[in-house]
């Protein structure tokens, strides 16, 4: 009896000692990641399937290029991604017809994925050249919070909106944040010009600090739709907003 004991509290032992050493590594690779960036700076890489080359992507400090950007950050999404493109392609291609002005951009970002989601993004690449469909391949999986990232770093729109690959969100919907987003940069433009002119009185004061704090609960950094899962930003906002930050990791 005494000796199944002895290898009951050997096992017991091994088993915390098991369980310790892995602990140690999950906390130590947690603060590498937290204190050491280097697994996400790599540099993005855009690639044309027509000519077969590589080249360095544009910089959200660039001027804009594109009326709009769509970011679809994608991870194994070879079934789902050609429905997304298909929809959101023709929406705008219609729009485009109807308005000259209206240019833009599909910027796809491959977050590593281990399917054909690259084969399926640069075959739309090729049916409706890069000026219009861009892809982005970081090499390995980062997560969807470094996709969103890189691809507003990378857009050349003057407005940047995030949409997800599962086509869950309708593109048709975006009309709704772009009228809100221009509505209050009307305001603002309004609000500073009206300031410049007049004497600052204390309400003045008051009213601009009430003016700034509306916008940033309706607006933040740029317009969220939490409901249908859109997230817009002007390419200034995004210029301070993803310069400054790294995302955390996103499943």
């Amino acid at each position: 009896m005494g000796f199944l004991w002895t290898v009951a509290e050997v096992l017991v032992a091994l088993i915390l000692i098991i369980a310790s050493f892995l602990l140690t590594a999950i906390v130590a690779e947690a603060y590498r990641r937290r204190h050491n960036n280097s697994h996400v700076d790599a540099h993005a890489i855009f690639e044309d399937p027509n000519s077969l080359k590589q080249v360095p992507c544009p910089h959200i400090n660039d001027p804009a290029e594109k009326y709009i950007s769509l970011v679809i950050p994608a991870f194994n999404e070879e079934y789902r991604l050609p429905g997304a493109l298909d929809e959101t392609i023709n929406y705008l291609k219609h729009r485009a017809a109807k308005d000259k002005s209206f240019t833009y951009e599909v910027v796809i970002v491959d977050d590593g994925s281990a399917d054909a989601t690259k084969q399926v993004a640069f075959d739309f690449v090729k049916k409706y050249t890069v000026d219009n469909v861009r892809v982005i391949l970081l090499g390995r999986n980062h997560g969807k919070g470094e996709a969103i990232r890189k691809g507003m770093l990378h857009s050349r729109g003057e407005l940047l909106l995030m949409l997800d690959a599962d086509g869950a969100t309708k593109v048709t919907d975006l009309e709704k944040l772009e009228n809100q987003i221009h509505a209050v940069a009307r305001k603002e433009f309004l609000f500073r010009r009206e300031k410049a002119l007049a004497t600052r009185k204390w309400y003045r004061n008051f009213l601009m600090k009430g003016f700034h704090l509306v916008v940033l609960l309706t607006a933040g950094s740029g317009i969220r739709d939490t409901q249908c899962g859109f997230k817009m930003f002007t390419r200034a906002a995004a210029r301070k907003l993803f310069t400054n930050i790294r995302l955390k990791r996103q499943v």
